[in-house]
């Protein structure tokens, strides 16, 4: 594929600007009918494979976490989502955006994310409701544990 037709995909592809790749297992947690069925579908295309759900049992290369601010609390949620993820894997938390049912707010974001020892390296727009935050595990940290 050409350059130009990298950039014309990235600008496109939502899951390709996320930095999906092709081959790597995505596991979703939290999907419901509210989900951006878009960004599930083109994260998919982009990976080669259905997204496993929540009984997966083995470890994802990213964890894709659909998040409600009614969906209880959020650092049990991250902590949860990092025992899923292989060394050096990425969750990509993913939240209403503002004014839409179940919103949180961003302080509430980077609070559960910091005190689930996860670092916030890229926000998105995921799609008509929904707003997307990568979070990794700080260099070195995840072997501390």
């Amino acid at each position: 594929m050409s350059a130009t037709a990298d950039h014309a995909e990235e600008r496109t592809n939502t899951a390709v600007r996320l930095g999906f790749e092709p081959g790597q297992v995505v596991q979703e947690i939290g999907y419901d009918d509210d989900v951006e069925q878009e960004l599930r579908e083109g994260i998919e295309a982009t990976i080669g494979q259905e997204l496993v759900d929540e009984d997966y049992d083995d470890v994802a290369d990213v964890v894709l976490l659909w998040f409600r601010d009614e969906d209880g609390d959020l650092t049990d949620a991250l902590v949860d989502a990092i025992g899923l993820i292989e060394d050096g894997g990425a969750v990509w938390l993913l939240t209403p955006k503002t004014g839409r049912d179940g919103y949180v707010e961003p302080s509430d974001i980077n609070e559960a994310a910091q005190t689930a020892g996860l670092a916030q390296t890229k926000s998105i727009n995921a799609g008509k409701d929904w707003t997307g935050s990568r979070l990794v595990t700080p260099k070195g940290a995840k072997a501390k544990r």
